[in-house]
């Protein structure tokens, strides 16, 4: 008698505290309809067609046949689509480490207690707003013509950056990086702000010096916020496109040409179908890539 009181209890209970189901409102779907129409048009519907187009040997016009997977077998064996993949890593990792390194030390600086902060910080925003090619035809004049003059007793400056192939990729690093640190920089911003002054306070009682705290509260505080700069600013670098074409042009030689500038050549020089598959090949290893960031993330326990 004693057991089935208490089971009705316990039903009455959850009866009791069960909510009722929250319904959506119509106009949400409404709203949302438009965007999935538009991503499904321009995003998802050219990645079906291009997947299809890769294993045909279609040269963006005429009559094609199925060839299929002879496109990925000869991409994995040409040294020149190697030679890009190896440049566009290879630019992605540097420049995301040396943008994160620049705009957190400003970040930094201009989270100090300095005159003229609010003003600094919009002159410092100023590259983020500029097009990438207009910066690009700038440094191009500035690296082959500025530079050689000023730096004319230095052997390594008295030509061009953009001429030499063993230091181009450097000079594109360096202006990527002019352009990209603003951006982080806001995000480094935000997240110093959101740190307690009670804590540095606390911590300058017990004796912490400015490196002590930057390396025991800001960084781990502030971790965060360089895991978003590092995945945001590595995805941005690999499909750069712009600052390249304006810069060097993917020279001298081919020496700079990333996986961006060989898949849109590709397309008006016969090899549509060819580069469609390197498209793929890239947007799986950018998946990837990102995969892995989100791994890393989730093991060190950041949220996000």
């Amino acid at each position: 008698m004693a057991t089935t009181t208490s089971s009705t209890t316990r039903r009455d209970t959850l009866a009791v505290t069960k909510q009722p189901r929250k319904r959506v409102d119509p106009t949400f779907y409404l709203f949302l309809l438009p965007t999935i129409a538009l991503f499904t048009l321009f995003i998802t519907v050219p990645a079906v067609l291009g997947a299809g187009v890769s294993v045909t040997n279609y040269i963006g016009f005429g009559d094609f046949e199925f060839v299929g997977l002879s496109n990925f077998g000869v991409l994995f064996t040409d040294p020149n689509i190697r030679d890009a993949y190896g440049f566009t890593l290879l630019f992605a990792l540097a420049t995301v480490v040396l943008t994160n390194v620049i705009a957190l030390l400003l970040a930094l600086a201009l989270n100090a207690k300095i005159h003229a902060k609010t003003f600094l910080r919009s002159v410092f925003f100023i590259p983020m707003v500029v097009s990438g090619i207009v910066i690009a035809f700038v440094f191009n004049y500035l690296f082959s013509t500025s530079v050689p003059t000023i730096f004319e007793s230095v052997p390594a400056l008295q030509q061009s950056l953009l001429a030499n192939p063993d230091w181009a990729w450097f000079a594109i690093v360096i202006v990527t990086t002019w352009q990209a640190v603003p951006g982080a920089m806001i995000i480094y911003i935000a997240g110093l702000l959101a740190v307690p002054d009670e804590v540095y306070e606390a911590a300058a009682l017990d004796g912490a010096n400015a490196p002590r705290q930057f390396f025991s509260i800001t960084l781990p505080l502030m971790w965060g916020y360089v895991i978003i700069n590092t995945v945001l600013g590595f995805k941005g670098f690999l499909s750069t496109y712009d600052i390249i074409v304006g810069l060097t042009d993917g020279g001298p030689g081919t020496a700079t040409r990333s996986v961006s500038m060989v898949i849109f050549s590709g397309f008006t020089n016969g090899d549509y179908s060819y580069q469609m598959a390197n498209a793929l090949v890239f947007f799986v290893l950018t998946v990837v890539i990102s995969i892995l960031q989100l791994q890393l993330i989730r093991r060190r326990g950041v949220q996000l």
